[in-house]
């Protein structure tokens, strides 16, 4: 199993967001996109989308990243095993550090995929197990969750890496 310190891993994860290919922005109408699409920005005001992502989230994620989103214990901390435990996905986590399209891929194809084919991590990826709307409706949801202020600055932070892939 490789060992990826969480420093190296979150410059692998920002290095993927800028590089990432053929990125469309989310759109409200509901359209499943070309799998080979990220969803670039993902809607937290859509409340449809947020009403079926919190039933997506509760199913799919909350058994680890629990039903208040914040995650397992010691979640910085590698388990005897290697694994990170779950990180929080509210304000006190690093979710709302990446932008959309980084936090779509992540999710759809799984950490290893865009940190390392050798990196293993507990998550899986649900490219097989939810559809593209599923995945990007359970992010408006864990979205719809945090302050104002965090939600501004991952909007902020989700411009920017679109403007970079653009440039």
């Amino acid at each position: 199993m490789a060992r990826v310190s969480n420093k190296v891993l979150l410059i692998g994860l920002a290095c993927a967001a800028l590089v990432g290919a053929g990125a469309v922005a989310f759109m409200a109408d509901g359209a499943d996109h070309k799998a080979e699409h990220t969803y670039d920005m993902i809607d937290s005001g859509d409340a449809k989308l947020v009403a079926q992502g919190h039933k997506i989230y509760m199913k799919e994620c909350a058994s680890c990243h629990g039903k208040s989103l914040k995650g397992q214990a010691n979640w910085q901390q590698r388990q005897p095993d290697g694994l990170l435990p779950a990180p929080p996905h509210d304000e006190t986590g690093h979710t709302w550090h990446h932008p959309d399209g980084l936090l779509f891929r992540l999710v759809k194809d799984g950490v290893g995929a865009l940190v390392s084919p050798n990196y293993v991590s507990s998550m899986p990826a649900y490219k097989d197990r939810l559809s593209d709307r599923d995945i990007a409706a359970s992010i408006a949801y864990i979205k719809s969750r945090w302050p104002k202020r965090i939600r501004e600055r991952q909007g902020k932070i989700t411009q920017s890496a679109i403007a970079t892939r653009a440039q």
